[in-house]
């Protein structure tokens, strides 16, 4: 759901240092929120405050939001805990792993080139067999 940023409350949180947001609002700006921020049916934030000041600082005035209703404050709490508790960051070998293969993606040598345009033609061919 579409909320207006103006109209969120943000009371007592737990952390207190949102940290360096400029790798964050880097990621809104390229790829958009690719995770909705959590409130309650009152508009108050339970999870997603570093998302939220990302997006404020960019200048947006509206943000995705997952509203949940009838919670208690012990679950919102909760729920704030758990989200900023459960992430688990890559470990070094995943992580340049990944970077490899974007970069293949990125500079695909002569082969992979060759069966990524049979591919396209082929996704070409198919369409237009559908359309018949």
């Amino acid at each position: 759901m579409l909320i207006q940023i103006k109209d969120i409350k943000i009371k007592k949180r737990v952390r207190k240092d949102l940290g360096d947001l400029s790798a964050l609002k880097e990621s809104l700006k390229l790829y958009g929120l690719m995770n909705p921020i959590t409130l309650n049916k009152n508009y108050e934030l339970i999870a997603g405050e570093r998302r939220l000041q990302a997006a404020t600082q960019l200048g947006w005035t509206t943000i995705n939001a997952n509203i949940i209703d009838n919670l208690s404050e012990i679950e919102q709490l909760e729920m704030e805990l758990e989200e900023n508790n459960q992430r688990k960051e890559f470990t070094e070998k995943e992580l340049m792993e990944g970077y490899k293969r974007l970069e293949r993606l990125r500079n695909p040598n002569f082969f992979y080139k060759i069966y990524l345009f049979f591919k396209h033609l082929i996704e070409k061919i198919k369409t237009k067999l559908k359309r018949k």
